[in-house]
């Protein structure tokens, strides 16, 4: 069976758009993949953080992994910070990264742009990432678009290490959802939905009440043509809408714009909110099941020795072939 890892920063309740291009995903593959699913706390402190509430959304996030149907059975859920091999290989491909390609990442050159003071975890996130991928035999990588170049490097560091070193990192492949993986903002629709949002309104969270909900899908931005029909570059916010409805019910587009034919966008909005509304209640409820109960711990205390065992082994290879192992006489 292939392999397949991803994971998720914990900073702030995470967003419509999230489970859409991951998490909704994550549950199917489960079935087919040998699945690492892991809460990327390490990756949360290249920018500031609050202690007490990067532990809160650690645990938070953990609990939505679980609650949107991820089977602790069938997949492995961890902390990053829990198992240590994550940060020992990542330094070593952070030594087998160059400078340049590092500050050609978009998202160092994004999120770095204007400030006088950055960290130098944020220059080197994507050899961790590397290391977060390449310590469990990875051979898939589920990934949004803006991630895509991160995973290319991953490649690029995995060949250079096995041409240097040793013969011994999987090479992963990436896979990006064809539809749902971008869902984009409520407030600009040419832009990716983030939590990091300023605008409420402009992002739905996994944890929003279903007033709020209602109240955001209904404020989201169309245009003045009052036409349900499918036109990303010319009718980006119906788009988005019409791209939300169809993932989260499995309907094609085409029969959407069918359906709405000759309604307008007041009918469409309330129409899914109500979609929207019915799928997430039963996770919201599953959510605070797990948040007040130890169950939540029990499995992230199994997760983390399981993802353990399995990184150590390759972690173990890494450092033979790089001679930092001691050889006793």
């Amino acid at each position: 069976m292939k392999t397949i890892f991803s994971g998720i920063q914990p900073s702030g309740s995470i967003t419509l758009g999230n489970y859409i291009g991951a998490l909704k995903q994550f549950v199917e593959l489960q079935n087919e993949y040998d699945c690492y699913f892991c809460v990327v706390n390490q990756h949360a402190i290249t920018v500031p953080q609050d202690r007490l509430e990067l532990r809160k959304n650690t645990r938070s996030l953990a609990a939505l992994y679980l609650a949107v149907g991820i089977d602790p059975d069938r997949a492995t859920l961890f902390i990053q910070s829990e198992v240590p091999a994550h940060t020992k290989a990542g330094w070593m491909l952070q030594c087998t990264a160059y400078i340049g390609e590092l500050e050609r990442m978009t998202q160092f050159k994004d999120k770095s742009s204007g400030k006088e003071a950055v960290s130098a975890g944020l220059l080197t996130y994507p050899p961790l990432m590397a290391a977060d991928i390449l310590l469990y035999g990875t051979d898939v990588v589920p990934v949004g678009e803006d991630q895509k170049q991160h995973l290319e490097l991953t490649r690029d560091l995995a060949e250079r290490f096995n041409k240097k070193y040793n013969d011994i990192l999987t090479v992963p492949e990436v896979r990006i959802a064809k539809e749902g993986a971008r869902i984009m903002s409520l407030a600009e629709p040419t832009k990716k939905m983030s939590k990091s949002d300023p605008n409420q309104k402009a992002f739905i969270t996994m944890l929003d009440e279903p007033k709020t909900i209602e109240k955001k899908i209904k404020s989201a931005v169309t245009d003045s043509e009052g036409i349900v029909k499918y036109d990303k570059e010319n009718k980006p916010g119906i788009s988005n809408l019409l791209t939300i409805y169809s993932v989260l019910k499995n309907i094609p587009i085409s029969e959407l714009e069918v359906k709405y034919e000759g309604s307008n966008y007041g009918t469409f909005k309330a129409d899914l909110a109500d979609i929207v509304k019915e799928e997430l209640a039963p996770i919201q409820k599953r959510y605070h099941e797990l948040m007040d109960s130890e169950e939540l711990d029990d499995i992230l205390d199994h997760g983390a020795q399981k993802a353990n065992e399995r990184a150590n082994k390759m972690l173990t290879k890494m450092e033979n072939a790089m001679g930092l192992s001691r050889k006793r006489k």
